[in-house]
């Protein structure tokens, strides 16, 4: 397996047992496959396109997948520390603008020409600090955004892709930590957030380029505030959604309109919600849920998806009403273990919003699958007793 290689369609249909619904599973290899980050589009090319993430070759690599014809095509050839996890494509991010993608190496941030494959160095992480987090795009394509955070290393173990270790000494431990704003065609990084605070999931808004939500990340239920919105141009910043003590509120992401963040979480109460803010804490939409996931994902707040949890493994959609959410029903069992980051589930709905993407290792290793959004009353509704 080598860099440029093109590689014969794996994808085959698999019809879920208990809705009949198909899906295509994209994938089909002994090894973990899976698509980016839940926030992080990999579609490209006119949506013709997805990038994927794969450990075949014994190495994490990333692969684009044609989806007219199942072929796909390995796009780096990297060579990894022994012990290194799978995954660490999941954080990788297309420019809106053109055909390239940002990914992390040891320690260093490159970017990649998905038709020549051509790699660039843009930045190098340096002495004192750790890289590897979520990277995301402006919307005019012209910087890539980061953080980074104080490496600890030195005073406890982190592994937070396999089980979370460490994260809570990491959040107890008030970290340095910076967004940066890096020029997609070379240049000095800048800081634009510095702060005490453990920062994660940035995410850029896909339609105006100088907005972007950081979270203070650690323990949902012992962070000060979790969704924060970022001026790129001013540098102010401002919590969004604020949170009543002992509420939990994250997993964040972006509408198609780039206007609104979706967001899910629990009352003090411990009764599950879904809803979005627009950036300026405008046009609050919240409502309750009867069953929470893991994860969700929607385009608008008109329908959304969740993948379940451990014991209610399943794809689940909701639709909204005049009086709330409605559902859920029952997509799929996907039965995703949810063992590490590379085989969360982390469904995300396609740009054009009608099909959704997620990754399961239902048969023992990860491979990411698309399926038809059918319409909503065709699909059954949860059984209280499934598991």
């Amino acid at each position: 397996m080598a860099k440029g290689e093109v590689f014969a369609p794996e994808w085959h249909e698999v019809e879920d047992l208990e809705t009949g619904v198909k899906s295509r599973q994209l994938t089909d290899h002994k090894a973990h496959s899976h698509h980016l980050y839940f926030t992080n589009s990999g579609w490209y090319d006119d949506n013709q396109r997805l990038l994927f993430g794969s450990d075949r070759g014994g190495a994490s690599n990333l692969y684009s997948l044609d989806l007219r014809s199942g072929e796909f095509r390995q796009l780096t050839d990297l060579e990894e520390p022994r012990g290194a996890g799978s995954g660490s494509f999941q954080s990788t991010s297309v420019n809106p603008r053109r055909a390239e993608a940002y990914f992390w190496r040891q320690g260093k941030l490159f970017a990649i020409d998905l038709d020549t494959l051509e790699e660039r160095l843009l930045y190098t992480v340096p002495a004192g600090f750790r890289g590897g987090g979520q990277t995301n795009v402006s919307a005019d394509g012209a910087y890539v955004c980061v953080n980074i955070g104080q490496d600890m290393s030195d005073r406890f173990r982190m592994d937070l892709g396999a089980g979370y270790v460490g994260m809570a000494e990491y959040w107890a431990a008030n970290p340095r930590c910076q967004v940066l704003r890096i020029p997609t065609q070379g240049g000095e990084a800048a800081v634009v957030w510095e702060e005490e605070s453990w920062i994660g999931h940035i995410n850029t808004s896909p339609t105006r380029p100088n907005l972007l939500t950081f979270c203070h990340e650690g323990p949902w239920h012992k962070v000060d505030h979790r969704i924060w919105m970022l001026d790129l141009d001013t540098g102010d910043a401002w919590k969004l959604r604020p949170t009543a003590p002992r509420e939990r509120v994250g997993h964040e992401y972006w509408f198609t309109d780039g206007e609104h963040v979706g967001y899910h979480g629990w009352t003090e109460g411990g009764s599950a919600f879904h809803g979005a803010v627009r950036y300026d804490n405008t046009a609050v939409g919240e409502y309750p849920l009867s069953h929470t996931s893991m994860h969700f994902h929607s385009n608008d707040l008109n329908l959304i998806v969740g993948d379940g949890n451990r014991n209610l493994p399943r794809l689940l959609l909701w639709r909204l009403t005049e009086t709330g959410f409605e559902g859920p029903r029952v997509l799929l069992r996907h039965r995703g273990s949810f063992h590490i980051q590379a085989v969360h589930v982390h469904p995300r709905v396609s740009p054009d919003g009608s099909q959704i993407l997620y990754t399961t290792d239902a048969r023992g290793y990860g491979n990411p699958h698309l399926v038809d959004i059918p319409d909503f009353d065709s699909l059954p509704p949860l059984d209280d007793e499934a598991g």
